[in-house]
């Protein structure tokens, strides 16, 4: 039997629902609502009956969404029914209205109790094959990209395949637009975590001063402004899964911290002293190299092994491009799907160009590029004149070759390279906006602090653009 949570202080709620559901739930009670969710944190009730005064004690006067928050936290999909007494109803209301399931008053009645638990049951199993079938139509898109004549990529679905089911820390790599952020979603969908959460951080937009209390929560007064506790992303993602993107640009701070939680599965609020243990699954994502951060002691080398537990390297765009045509299809295909025009091709003379082009922002801008030439395209086909002048130019597909200094390593040339390409790119980017750095790098599909870094490494100065 399923089991089912009462918190209540009054000791007929208990009976008179562990009467209502004989033979259907095992009705478990409380009568403190702290034992109430503490018991909901350690096990799975599809329903709570709660009273009213319990949740005007959690809200803090600060409404009852406040209130029921603690309860969504430990169990994010359970079912909160308020109890209240007859002069109490315009409360339980306004519970229902902040996101509690249903409510019913005092003194209960079998009946009653029995058919608000059912019907909500019935909502959720509605809610629950809407979602499905929302998930079907997402995945059935990821199983385009799945599909894949370059043999670079079929390794990395093989890797794929391999890891998800596991518990292992997976640190993806890859340049940016790569499609580091599906690939993790596709490794969180074929796990066993996946009815858990999957919480999503871009480390590298959140400011240094904030990263640590996102991540790992605070508590009350740990810092000015802290005016209450906040849970961070790895409380909230607790049995799931925390994809980690940009995880070169986190602090030497949260480095210890999450150090800590790969080594130990354990972490600390800021300004707390309770340990908090850590069911989460890490997938960490980067677009630099790690291993010249630590050689540079910008990155501990400890935590780099933690997270490179399984690496898997996502290949640019330029070094597959056997699957350009199917992502243009799918790409298209989505447009369509929001308009009636119906263009479903793309011009050879474009697809000449796109083989030639190096893609720096790789499939985003691929994708960003088809979005916009479609917008503008007036054709059934899309052609040359709906696209940037710079993908036709010469000088981008036949630039001279410089001599290559053959003492260097393979690797070495790749990286002095990828350098070159990378600083001509930015300096034509900055000098379109003028040393704007926040127009420059909306352009580039990159975060103001990327950019500088990446400014910083490339021996670039924003004052030469304006």
């Amino acid at each position: 039997m399923k089991p089912l949570l009462v918190v209540s202080e009054k000791k007929e709620a208990h009976i008179q629902i562990r009467n209502s559901f004989r033979g259907k739930y095992r009705v478990e009670t409380t009568s403190q609502v702290q034992k109430g969710l503490e018991m909901l944190r350690s096990k799975h009730y599809d329903f709570v009956f709660v009273d009213v005064e319990f949740l005007d004690e959690l809200s803090g006067g600060q409404g009852y969404k406040e209130a029921l928050k603690p309860f969504w936290i430990a169990f994010p999909d359970v079912e909160v029914i308020v109890m209240a007494p007859q002069e109490q109803i315009r409360d339980a209301v306004m519970a229902v209205k902040a996101g509690a399931g249903n409510y019913i008053t005092y003194p209960l009645d079998n009946a009653e109790v029995r058919y608000v638990t059912e019907t909500l049951y019935e909502s959720s199993v509605m809610q629950w094959e809407l979602n499905y079938l929302r998930d079907a139509v997402r995945e059935s898109d990821s199983v385009d990209f799945l599909r894949t004549r370059s043999p670079l990529m079929k390794k990395v679905y093989e890797q794929a395949q391999a890891v998800a089911p596991t518990r292992s820390t997976v640190l993806i790599v890859g340049e940016t637009g790569t499609g580091k952020g599906v690939l993790a979603k596709l490794l969180y969908r074929y796990s066993k975590r996946r009815d858990r959460p999957f919480i999503s951080v871009h480390c590298g937009v959140i400011p240094d001063t904030l990263l640590e209390s996102e991540l790992f929560g605070h508590e009350k007064g740990a810092f000015t402004g802290a005016v209450r506790r906040q849970l961070g992303k790895f409380e909230v993602a607790k049995g799931g899964t925390i994809f980690l993107d940009e995880i070169g640009t986190i602090t030497p701070s949260a480095q210890i911290k999450l150090l800590q939680i790969l080594q130990d599965g354990i972490f600390q609020r800021i300004g707390g002293e309770e340990t908090i243990e850590a069911d989460v699954r890490v997938i960490a994502a980067t677009n630099t190299d790690l291993r010249e951060m630590c050689d540079a002691g910008t990155f501990r080398t400890d935590l780099y092994y933690r997270l490179n537990v399984f690496p898997i390297e996502i290949p640019p765009l330029r070094e597959r491009a056997e699957d350009m045509e199917q992502l243009i299809e799918v790409f298209l295909a989505r447009l369509n799907k929001f308009s009636p025009r119906n263009i479903r091709a793309v011009h050879p003379e474009v697809l000449e160009a796109f083989k030639k082009y190096h893609w720096p922002g790789n499939i985003r801008e691929l994708q960003n590029l088809i979005e916009r030439a479609y917008i503008i395209e007036k054709s059934p086909v899309l052609t040359k004149e709906s696209f940037p002048g710079e993908l036709f130019d010469a000088s981008v597909s036949h630039a001279p070759v410089a001599p290559l200094d053959i003492t260097l390593t393979l690797a070495e040339v790749r990286r002095n390279a990828l350098d070159d390409i990378e600083r001509s790119y930015l300096k034509q980017l900055l000098t379109a906006h003028r040393g704007r750095i926040k127009d420059t790098a909306r352009r580039a599909g990159v975060s103001n602090r990327q950019l500088f870094t990446l400014m910083k490494r490339l021996g670039l100065r924003k004052e030469e653009f304006k």
